[in-house]
């Protein structure tokens, strides 16, 4: 009797901790539904400009404006197999057509641009996870995310077309640009060339394999058919290898990670330094387009994390690439370094807004800056000639919560030498965002 008198409670107490930790994972979704809107207008005052090029920041002062409206469907086909598709209305223009910044104040601006509302499918793709054991995790619903559950260690495996960046080269407290920081090389790695057409997203296919403490994650990705094209080359005939480690730690008993990603593009390109060559034999100026043949180019980012208080956490990224040639898809960038933290408002009484505050400085390589200097033009860059700097941007952002899934965010960022010019800038950005989720 004695005994079972000591066991009875145990019991109890065990199957309500079993119940409480069940009655956590939410309940498997068939489908779902979700929904974005996004506007970004920046504006900026006039700034010295002795001369300029095609691919030059407006000097004077110049307002620009986007907007976007995302639908997220999902379905699950079968346990472990979901679909989503991402039809999205864009439209509007990032300040000067998105040129003349190689760390661009907003990933909310497209290479593409266009004063009428335009519809897309950015993302059409299949997510397949396959339970490996450990605990049991629940998935909260969200955009592109199946409410339910799976176990701590598994392998999941995405097909389709969708962004690089929803995958590789994450961080909890700069990669969304809707939401975080606006700065193209604070949101991302500046110096990861991941394969996109120019609206950021590419077909391809990406495995990842979670166990305790680590992710270690791989993918093959079309290149554009040429640098910064609209066009995908299907059937990787030009390609992205890319693979990231993800190691996940405490400190002080905080949570953070660390991921070194490693990434090889084959396609046709051009040479820096055989461009400039040619253009002397002739007398014009240099074009890599004009000196393109089948080649590889390879980089690598290091991106780290750390949770510091209940509130604010740390941020770093580092990064290069192969210099000699032009860059791809993303932006002309050689070598990277951003660092930067992010306060909620809790200690305000306001635990739903969120505050950011980066630096981070953008460099060439020496082939990359003969080139401009030749009034060679990049992606984003070109002013005809170059008196080169590296390119140092500082961004601070506060974003207020008007309502639940309404955000409104104010941001600034200083960039001194826009696209490496010491003769020109600095510029003042200033920028207003409106966020609502669905």
């Amino acid at each position: 009797m004695k005994m079972l008198l000591t066991i009875t409670p145990i019991l109890v107490f065990s199957c309500g901790a079993a119940l409480a930790a069940e009655a956590d994972i939410p309940e498997a979704e068939s489908w779902s539904l979700h929904g974005q809107f996004t506007l970004v207008e920046q504006y900026h005052p006039s700034f010295s400009s002795p001369y300029r090029g095609a691919n030059s920041l407006d000097p004077g002062a110049r307002g620009n404006e986007t907007t976007d409206a995302t639908l997220y469907a999902g379905v699950r086909l079968w346990p472990g197999m979901e679909f989503y598709a991402n039809p999205e209305i864009d439209q509007g223009f990032g300040l000067s057509n998105t040129l003349g910044v190689a760390g661009f104040p907003s990933a909310e601006a497209y290479k593409v641009g266009e004063s009428e509302p335009y519809i897309r499918l950015d993302r059409a793709f299949f997510r397949q996870t396959f339970n490996l054991g450990g605990e049991t995790q629940p998935l909260e619903a969200a955009a592109n995310q199946l409410g339910g559950s799976r176990t701590a260690d598994n392998i999941v495996i995405t097909a389709g077309k969708f962004s690089v960046t929803d995958i590789f080269d994450a961080n909890t407290y700069a990669h969304d640009p809707r939401k975080d920081f606006l700065n193209w090389t604070v949101v991302d790695s500046g110096a990861f060339d991941y394969a996109a057409d120019a609206w950021g997203y590419s077909y391809g296919a990406a495995a990842e394999w979670t166990q305790s403490w680590w992710t270690l994650r791989a993918g093959v990705f079309d290149l554009s058919r040429k640098p910064n094209d609209k066009a995908l080359v299907r059937g990787f005939g030009q390609y992205e290898l890319v693979v990231e480690a993800e190691e996940r730690h405490q400190l002080m008993g905080r949570d953070g990670k660390v991921k070194l990603l490693v990434f090889q593009n084959h396609a046709n390109m051009g040479s820096y330094g055989d461009a400039v060559r040619a253009a002397a034999l002739t007398g014009g100026v240099p074009d890599t387009g004009d000196v393109r043949r089948y080649a590889t180019r390879a980089g690598f980012a290091l991106n780290a994390e750390q949770q510091m208080g209940d509130d604010w956490g740390l941020f770093l990224r580092a990064s290069a690439n192969d210099g000699s040639k032009e860059a791809y898809e993303f932006t002309d960038v050689n070598k990277s370094l951003s660092v930067g933290a992010s306060l909620t408002g809790t200690s305000w009484g306001r635990d739903k807004d969120t505050a950011g505050l980066a630096g981070v400085v953008n460099m060439l390589n020496a082939d990359a800056r003969d080139y401009l200097a030749a009034g060679g033009l990049g992606i984003l860059v070109g002013d005809g000639r170059l008196s080169y700097s590296s390119e140092r941007i500082l961004e601070a952002y506060y974003s207020a919560a008007l309502w639940t899934g309404i955000n409104l965010t104010l941001d600034y960022q200083f960039v001194a030498n826009p696209a490496y010019n010491r003769d020109r800038g600095p510029a003042n950005v200033l920028g207003l965002r409106f966020h609502a989720e669905i």
